[in-house]
């Protein structure tokens, strides 16, 4: 952003609740300002009950773009009129680009992810992935590493909610484009998560379980299920080290949390927004270390 909105600069932001927390405002902003780009990017806390009058006046005031997180990312991808083949994969959007009205959706969320697996010395092709949640950050970091050459991913959530249901499509999908193999399984069965976590590469929660203020959430009920040779990512970055990742390091695993997730999804955004590239080195330094 420059020193100074101006009457030409354009509207870029985050929908989501809540979103008081998130990095992303000071992220693109300082981008835009070292690029010399005439934009501001604000954080709008909106509901599902909030979620179509805030995108229909961002619509209507001629907004360049947003990003949205949870709860909205798969009612964005209801809303947008056009779908990227990684949105219309993984059934959700994140990242949003205003023509003239025409709302082009896209999902970024996935590509970030396994970015930041290969930013923490991680190479996930042919091996196997357990993920914990159904809601739009697990449907898209599914997609992503099934395209990635993921060989297998066992994916563990609630049976009956409507997000397990979408997840369970997508699957069919997915099997259909790539040769991963996808297995659902229910979050409470856990002997078969033990099974799964016994012979897993990574164990990702894309869930938002763990998140500020519930900070003592978790979903893995036994610490012994998690072992030194297994990876364990976190989509939640506040707080950094989730009731999780503290599990896991006690375990001796290596850690990662959803920070370079943040940005590099968020610098594939960016880049759909303003046709440059963020400088991510520098972004990196200033709000990641």
């Amino acid at each position: 952003m420059k020193d100074m909105i101006t009457g030409k600069t354009k509207l870029t932001g985050l929908l989501g609740s809540p979103v008081e927390h998130s990095i992303s405002p000071a992220m693109h902003n300082e981008a835009f300002r070292l690029l010399g780009l005439d934009y501001a990017y604000l954080a709008f806390d909106v509901t599902e009950d909030t979620f179509r009058k805030a995108v229909d006046g961002l619509t209507a005031i001629g907004a360049t773009g947003w990003n949205c997180t949870m709860p909205l990312k798969r009612l964005m991808h209801q809303r947008v009129d056009v779908l990227s083949d990684t949105a219309l994969l993984t059934g959700s959007v994140n990242t949003v680009v205003n023509k003239d009205g025409v709302l082009y959706g896209d999902n970024t969320d996935g590509y970030g992810f396994m970015q930041s697996m290969a930013d923490a010395g991680l190479r996930a092709a042919g091996k196997r992935l357990t993920v914990l949640g159904s809601g739009g950050a697990a449907a898209s970091i599914i997609a992503q590493a099934a395209l990635d050459g993921v060989y297998s991913i066992d994916i563990f959530s609630r049976p009956h909610s409507a997000s397990t249901r979408l997840i369970a499509q997508e699957a069919d999908l997915i099997r259909s484009k790539t040769a991963c193999l996808l297995h659902l399984y229910d979050l409470q069965d856990h002997s078969q998560l033990a099974r799964s976590l016994k012979d897993s590469y990574c164990l990702i929660n894309a869930s938002s379980v763990g998140m500020a203020p519930k900070t003592d959430a978790c979903l893995i009920p036994d610490a012994s299920m998690l072992h030194p040779d297994l990876a364990v990512g976190d989509v939640i970055y506040n707080p950094r080290t989730t009731a999780l990742l503290h599990m896991a390091k006690e375990q001796g695993c290596m850690v990662f949390n959803g920070l370079y997730m943040l940005l590099h999804q968020g610098a594939m955004a960016f880049r759909l927004w303003t046709g440059q590239d963020m400088p991510v080195g520098t972004i990196r330094e200033k709000f990641f270390q």
